[in-house]
C-alpha cells in the first residue's frame, strides 16, 4: 500500500467553487440552448481584434513566448502611466495572488486577512500555502468595515485582501476610505501589503473617482490586481496582471513559473488592448443591462444590492421559493446563474449581467418561475381552508 500523505492544510482544504458549465448543463437536462449567466464573463463575447491575433498567431503555437512578456508589459505599463518595472503579467490575477501569499508569508509563522465572504482564491491559496487566514465580516448591507479589517492585523500580518469592486456583492467602498485603510495599514503593520483586487473596476460609474490605481495614487505598502477576463472578454486565455511596489515586482519575476502566459494568450491581450470599439461596447452593454437587471428583480419583488461590477447580487422575495430552488428551477429552463452557497450566502444568488437578449430571457423566466410559486401557494392555502 502507498505511504504517500499530504499535508494537513490539505486533507482540510475546500477547493474553489467554479460555476457550472454550458456543456454540462446541456447534457444533464437535454438543453439544445443554454445561457450562461454566473462567471462574470463578457457579455459580447471574445473582442474581434483579439479573436484575428489567436488566429493570425496560431502556427507559432509550437514556440514559448519571450521571456517576461515584455511587449505585454510596456502595453499595460503605458496605459496606466506607470513605470514597466511595477508590472507583472501572469496566468490570470490568480496566480500573482498565490505568487504574493508564497513570497511574503512565512508557512506557521504569518497571517493574511480577508473579509467573509470575499472572493475565495485568498483563503484557499493561503491555507495551501500554510499560512493562517484571518477573517472579518462585512456590514449587514454588504458595506466594508475597515475598522473591523484592521482589528484583525497584527505584527505577523504579511497580507491584506480586498476587492473593489466586491465578489460577490458588487459593492464598491469610496475611494478615500481605501486609502486610509493603506495609510492606518502602514503605521499598524509596515511589513504587510494591502492587496486591492480591481478585478471588476472598469465596470464602476466612474474609474478615476471608485480607484487608486485609476486616479494615480499607489501607496508605497499597496499593490493592484487587474485582469482580462472580465471587460477584456479573455476568461479561457487566463491573463492578468499586478501593479507592485518595483522592488516586489522584481521578486514575483523571479518566483514566477517561467512562460505562464502563453504566445497566444500575450497576443490576444495585446490586441484586446487596441480594440477600444469593442472595449467602449462592453461598457455601454454592462452598465445598461444592469440598470435593466436591477429594475427588472426589483419590479418582481426581489432584495437587489447595487454594483458596481458586471453582477448583480440579489435574494427572493420572502415566503417563496429558496435561492436552492430558483437555481435549479433556472437550470431546467437553460439558465446557469450563481449559487452562493460557497460563499456561505445560502439565501442568495448572483448573476452576471448577460447581452440585452440573455438579460430579458432570464427576467422573463424569473417572473415565470415566481408567479408559478405565488399560484402553487395559493392553491396549497385553498386546499387548507376546505
Amino acid at each position: 500500500m502507498s505511504q504517500i500523505s499530504v499535508r494537513q492544510e490539505i486533507l482540510a482544504l475546500k477547493a474553489y467553487v467554479p460555476g457550472l458549465s454550458i456543456a454540462e448543463i446541456q447534457q444533464k437536462y437535454n438543453l439544445a440552448q443554454v445561457i450562461k449567466m454566473a462567471s462574470n464573463e463578457n457579455p459580447l463575447g471574445m473582442p474581434p481584434l483579439a479573436r484575428e491575433a489567436v488566429q493570425r498567431h496560431a502556427d507559432m503555437g509550437f514556440r514559448y513566448p519571450q521571456g517576461g512578456n515584455p511587449r505585454l508589459v510596456e502595453a499595460l505599463a503605458k496605459r496606466h502611466g506607470l513605470d514597466p518595472r511595477r508590472v507583472v503579467v501572469g496566468n490570470g490575477s490568480d496566480e500573482i495572488i498565490d505568487l504574493l501569499i508564497r513570497i511574503l508569508a512565512e508557512p506557521g509563522v504569518h497571517n493574511l486577512v480577508c473579509f467573509e465572504p470575499c472572493f475565495s482564491i485568498y483563503p484557499i491559496q493561503g491555507r495551501i500555502s500554510g499560512v493562517e487566514v484571518r477573517r472579518h465580516p462585512l456590514n449587514a448591507d454588504f458595506s466594508f468595515d475597515f475598522d473591523g479589517l484592521l482589528s484583525k492585523v497584527d505584527a505577523n500580518t504579511r497580507l491584506v485582501f480586498i476587492t473593489t469592486p466586491d465578489n460577490p456583492t458588487g459593492y464598491c467602498p469610496p475611494r478615500d476610505e481605501v486609502a486610509q485603510l493603506a495609510a492606518k495599514l502602514a503605521q499598524i503593520a509596515p511589513a504587510c501589503l494591502l492587496v486591492i483586487d480591481e478585478a471588476y473596476m472598469d465596470f464602476a460609474e466612474s474609474e478615476p473617482d471608485s480607484s487608486l490605481l485609476a486616479s494615480g495614487e499607489l501607496p508605497e505598502n499597496t499593490a493592484f490586481m487587474r485582469t482580462f477576463s472580465k471587460s477584456f472578454g479573455l476568461a479561457g486565455m487566463r491573463v492578468g496582471y499586478g501593479i507592485l511596489p518595483p522592488s516586489l515586482a522584481d521578486y514575483c519575476w523571479r518566483a514566477r513559473l517561467p512562460f505562464s502566459v502563453n504566445i497566444l494568450a500575450e497576443e490576444a491581450a495585446l490586441a484586446a488592448l487596441e480594440d477600444t470599439t469593442f472595449y467602449s461596447f462592453t461598457m455601454q452593454t454592462v452598465r445598461q443591462g444592469r440598470n435593466a437587471l436591477t429594475v427588472g428583480l426589483t419590479a418582481l419583488g426581489c432584495n437587489v444590492w447595487p454594483s458596481a461590477a458586471n453582477f448583480i447580487l440579489f435574494s427572493l422575495p420572502e415566503n417563496t421559493l429558496s435561492a436552492h430552488d430558483c437555481f435549479e428551477t433556472l437550470l431546467r429552463k437553460g439558465i446557469i446563474i450563481r449559487p452562493l452557497n460557497s460563499y456561505n450566502l445560502p439565501g442568495h444568488l448572483r448573476v452576471s449581467i448577460g447581452n440585452e437578449a440573455e438579460n430579458r430571457t432570464f427576467l422573463l423566466a424569473m417572473d415565470e418561475i415566481l408567479l408559478q410559486n405565488r399560484h402553487a401557494e395559493a392553491s396549497a392555502a385553498n386546499r387548507e381552508c376546505k
